[in-house]
C-alpha cells in the first residue's frame, strides 16, 4: 500500500516530457541530507486504483508520462500502478519510476517502465544535474537499461552553433 503525499505537473524530472509526477510518502531510505524530507513521514491519503485514475482524468490529458517518486516501501505496488496507468490511458502514457534503492529488486518487471532513476541520494556527490552524482537516470529500451543521465546536466551557452 503506498500513500500519495503530492502531486504535481513537471518538466525536468524525465527529460523531454510533461510529467505528472506522484510524490509517494514512507521512503524507508532516509539519505542524509535528502531534499524531501517530508516523504518520510506516513502522511497523505491511498494511493489506491479510484485515486489514481481521478489523477489521470484530471490531469492525464496534458501529461505525456506519469512518474511515481518514490515507492521504495513497495515496489510491487508501484509496478502495479504502472500497469493500471498504461491500461488506464490506452497506452498513450509513458511511465517512471524514482527510487532511491541502489538496484532495482530481484524480478522488477522492466517491461512496465519506461524509465527508471535509481540511487539514493548523496549530499557530496549531489543530484542528476551533477557529473559527481551516483544517481542514474535510464531509459528502458528492449527490456536493458540505457543510461541518460548526462541529460540532466546544463550544456554551456555557445554563440557559435
Amino acid at each position: 500500500m503506498l500513500r500519495l503525499a503530492s502531486y504535481d505537473m513537471v518538466f525536468r524530472e524525465v527529460p523531454g516530457e510533461v510529467t505528472l509526477a506522484l510524490n509517494i510518502a514512507g521512503c524507508p531510505n532516509r539519505c542524509p541530507g535528502c531534499h524531501s524530507p517530508h516523504l518520510q513521514e506516513e502522511t497523505g491519503e491511498l494511493l489506491d486504483d479510484a485515486l489514481l485514475a481521478g489523477l489521470l482524468d484530471r490531469y492525464g490529458v496534458a501529461a505525456t508520462c506519469v512518474c511515481l517518486m518514490g515507492g521504495d516501501v513497495d515496489p510491487a505496488e508501484v509496478a502495479r500502478l504502472a500497469v493500471l496507468v498504461r491500461s488506464t490511458a490506452g497506452g498513450r502514457l509513458k511511465t517512471g519510476w524514482y527510487s532511491g534503492r541502489a538496484v532495482l529488486p530481484e524480478a522488477f518487471p522492466l517491461s512496465d517502465f519506461n524509465f527508471i532513476k535509481l540511487g539514493p541520494y548523496v549530499k557530496a556527490l549531489g543530484g542528476l544535474d551533477r557529473e559527481s552524482t551516483n544517481q542514474r537516470f535510464y531509459r528502458v529500451e528492449d527490456g536493458k537499461l540505457i543510461d541518460l543521465t548526462a541529460t540532466f546536466r546544463k550544456k554551456p551557452f555557445s554563440d557559435n552553433a
